[in-house]
């Protein structure tokens, strides 16, 4: 009885976790429980929302966020965030435009133009935050007041207007067009490739997060950058190639919005760094870094998206929009926020 009585608890305490349990511990599980009340918000609140249609406009707007948001998060992991994505994606389009409009004449080149200097911004980002140890707050937001500044400035200089012209007639025009702005048709709706793309991007950073050694550099450098510098892992080379990512993911971004409206207004993407940030905070990524996933980004951006079409369906005042998007993502965070302290409570 005795030898019984001693053994009941210690196969208690190693008794594996329900399986509910370890779900609710995952980055990603209090977005989850965000997106699930604020869809079933704009469910009952605006009837439009219900139609597929709808909901193929709202994973298009989520995909415009997201496919940004992947490489904030993951950023975001390795304890760092960037300021300047919103600006940086109209800098590549602009970019792209010009050197094919001014320089080249074939956007082929100028999208590879573009891509290189979308990756020399987050390269320089990188190094910057190296050299000067300065917080990547300052460092970024000097990066974004620089770049909102040349993006209207050498737009005017160049074309004398604050947008550049249409590049439809541009040799490659086709080919790129349906390469980033195709739609692929599903029923009697038409489907973003963009949508096709985010989720791609989402898989991808997911199995580079939980199933590489660049994924547990990444977890390693966001957590504890010091121990994990003195156990051999390259942290300024993976903060670096984190900030060239967003580069490449702000780029990727403007490739679609390019094609798809075939000129660009030199003050647009002020405002959308926040975004991008918000929507991998919401999916559950922490400002201190070392915790986080992809999933939960893509997440975050789906509750914008749902948010954003949920306010236009439900034919609310326009002058309330900024106000009930504030509200949505503030919820969807304080559920995010508890959910996680349940789990950890094992509760």
């Amino acid at each position: 009885m005795t030898e019984k009585a001693d053994t009941v608890p210690l196969r208690q305490q190693y008794q594996p976790q329900s399986y509910w349990k370890q779900i609710l511990k995952r980055p990603e599980a209090g977005a989850l429980g965000g997106a699930i009340l604020v869809f079933v918000f704009f469910w009952l609140m605006a009837p439009p929302f219900r139609q597929f249609s709808a909901f193929t406009t709202v994973l298009y707007q989520a995909s415009t966020i997201g496919i940004p948001a992947v490489a904030v998060a993951l950023l975001m992991i390795g304890g760092e965030f960037d300021l300047s994505a919103g600006v940086a994606v109209t800098a590549s389009s602009l970019a792209a435009s010009m050197f094919t409009t001014q320089l080249f004449g074939n956007l082929w080149v100028g999208a590879f133009c573009a891509l290189i200097f979308a990756l020399a911004i987050g390269a320089l980002n990188g190094w910057l935050l190296i050299r000067t140890k300065l917080h990547s707050f300052l460092v970024t937001l000097g990066t974004f007041l620089m770049l909102q500044g040349l993006n209207i400035a050498i737009t005017k200089l160049v074309t004398g207007n604050v947008a550049t012209r249409d590049i439809s007639g541009m040799p490659g025009f086709d080919s790129l067009q349906t390469i980033f702005a195709s739609n692929i048709m599903v029923g009697h709706a038409q489907i973003s490739i963009a949508i096709v793309y985010w989720l791609l991007f989402v898989a991808l950073a997911t199995w580079v997060l939980l199933r590489t050694k660049v994924g547990n550099w990444i977890f390693a450098v966001g957590g504890q950058g010091e121990s994990a510098r003195a156990v051999g892992v390259p942290v300024k080379q993976v903060k670096i190639g984190l900030f060239m990512l967003v580069g490449f993911s702000c780029w990727f971004l403007s490739m679609h919005l390019l094609f798809s409206y075939n000129t660009v207004q030199s003050g647009a993407g002020i405002g959308n760094e926040l975004l991008y940030i918000a929507a991998s905070v919401v999916g559950g990524c922490l400002m201190t870094g070392g915790y986080g996933s992809a999933v939960g980004s893509a997440l975050g951006a789906f509750i914008f998206g749902m948010t954003t079409e949920g306010v236009i369906y439900a034919d609310w005042d326009p002058d309330w929009f900024q106000f009930f998007v504030g509200a949505m993502l503030l919820l969807a965070t304080v559920v995010n926020t508890w959910i996680r302290a349940r789990a950890m409570k094992g509760k």
